[in-house]
């Protein structure tokens, strides 16, 4: 890796963001409490010197449900593998490897794999702290 750093979007030289890579043997993937068949690993976030954005990658087992819940921060998803339902507000709709969505901050959401293989997808969102409320 270089010695090359990045100035901050603010043009701040003293916040300098250096490049990080990190390997996939690297990513710790941990079960979510909150539902089973459910696992996370974070890919980079502020540990990683990433400044503004945590980009995590979740696995939903077949048969796996995630209960309705909000969240007080937004999330940009991108499925990786699979196809699963994702329940935003009243409405539900089918996702496979390929496709994008954006759940807004405070947005009743949940998820359920009703298929025979896993899913897996991209979660991204801003650092700091999210609070989780479950509705069900």
């Amino acid at each position: 890796m270089s010695d090359t750093t990045i100035d901050s979007e603010d043009g701040d030289s003293t916040d300098e963001i250096e490049p990080a890579i990190k390997r996939g043997g690297e990513i710790a993937y941990e079960p979510v409490d909150a539902a089973e068949g459910l696992r996370k690993g974070v890919l980079l976030d502020e540990s990683d010197g990433a400044p503004h954005f945590a980009m995590r990658r979740f696995e939903l087992d077949a048969g796996a449900e995630v209960p309705r819940h909000t969240n007080a921060i937004e999330h940009e998803q991108y499925v990786l593998a699979g196809e699963y339902v994702v329940g935003i507000d009243e409405n539900e709709h089918r996702v496979s490897a390929g496709d994008a969505l954006l759940v807004p901050a405070g947005v009743e959401h949940w998820y359920r794999n009703d298929g025979d293989e896993p899913g897996a997808f991209i979660c991204a969102v801003p650092n700091g702290d999210d609070d989780i409320e479950l509705v069900e």
